[in-house]
């Protein structure tokens, strides 16, 4: 049985998305604090060097495509094999449209993709670990997002996608209550990671969009070590919900209050629609050019 408040030494964590970013640094965290870590992502080369820097004793890298059922069950038998039980699922692979753009520019195909991997990857990551973590009564956390709350101006596949997996979380926690089991939901803020870096000097337009949208106090970036402390520390505690950073808290709890706030002055900032404008326009051209 997984407890509140006990060690991870000996805990075995599935985590998706473990090559690199949030997933990478928290499975050094884990690792460092005594659990086995599966570590699985799209490429075996990918998961092979992270597995490799921890070294092979309590890991298991596996090349897993989230948006297939087959591979995760797949992984997740041989996780069992290895490991004899599955503790936690950290249910985190994620990708967003590169470049950014808007609902009506976007490839439909690239907004699908988006949604396949970010909601219904974690649909499927969470519904074939599920009778591990109730089996030993475990915990399931799930990457959202402040997107979540925040408007998803420019974003709207990644933003949707993580809303719902936001409601998938907390719906696990209730429904798991009983079976000993729970659930909660990771909202990390910006965080240097591949995703984010178009909004960091990747794309100029994309950057002064982000810089216009969010108050200074809350456009800054934290590494994913930051992120990987407060997972460890939420995954011992079995919490219901991880902010990281923390000034998004009030932004959170508020959200009733500062949504329609922020929604009514991205409409009126007629810089911030500038911007959106260029983006869009920017998408355009690049189908045109395409075509």
């Amino acid at each position: 049985m997984f407890s509140a408040n006990q060690t991870l030494s000996g805990k075995t964590v599935f985590i998706t998305g473990a090559a690199g970013g949030i997933g990478a640094a928290t499975a050094r965290v884990l690792h460092r604090r005594g659990a086995n870590v599966v570590l699985t992502d799209l490429q075996q080369r990918a998961v092979d060097a992270v597995a490799d820097e921890l070294g092979r004793h309590r890991t298991l890298p596996l090349a897993v495509d989230v948006t297939d059922a087959e591979s995760l069950q797949a992984a997740l038998a041989a996780a069992v094999d290895e490991f004899g039980a599955i503790d936690v699922v950290f249910a985190n692979a994620g990708i967003a449209a590169d470049p950014p753009t808007t609902v009506l520019t976007i490839d439909p195909a690239q907004f699908e993709k988006v949604v396949e991997v970010d909601l219904l990857g974690v649909w499927r990551t969470v519904r074939a670990a599920l009778p591990q973590i109730i089996a030993n009564r475990g915990y399931v956390l799930i990457t959202s997002s402040i997107y979540a709350y925040a408007n998803g101006t420019i974003n709207a596949p990644y933003a949707m996608s993580k809303a719902g997996v936001e409601q998938l979380g907390r719906t696990l926690r209730v429904e798991l209550a009983g079976a000993g089991a729970s659930a909660g939901v990771l909202y990390p803020g910006w965080v240097n990671t591949n995703i984010a870096r178009t909004a960091f000097g990747g794309n100029d337009t994309v950057t002064r969009f982000r810089a216009r949208a969010y108050p200074a106090f809350l456009r800054e970036a934290i590494e994913p070590e930051q992120v990987a402390e407060a997972v460890a520390a939420g995954i011992a505690k079995r919490s219901p919900r991880i902010v990281v950073p923390r000034r998004w808290i009030p932004y959170i709890l508020l959200n009733g209050v500062f949504n329609p706030l922020s929604d009514a002055a991205l409409v009126r900032d007629r810089t911030a629609q500038r911007f959106v404008r260029e983006i869009e326009q920017s998408a355009a051209n690049t189908e045109h050019a395409k075509a």
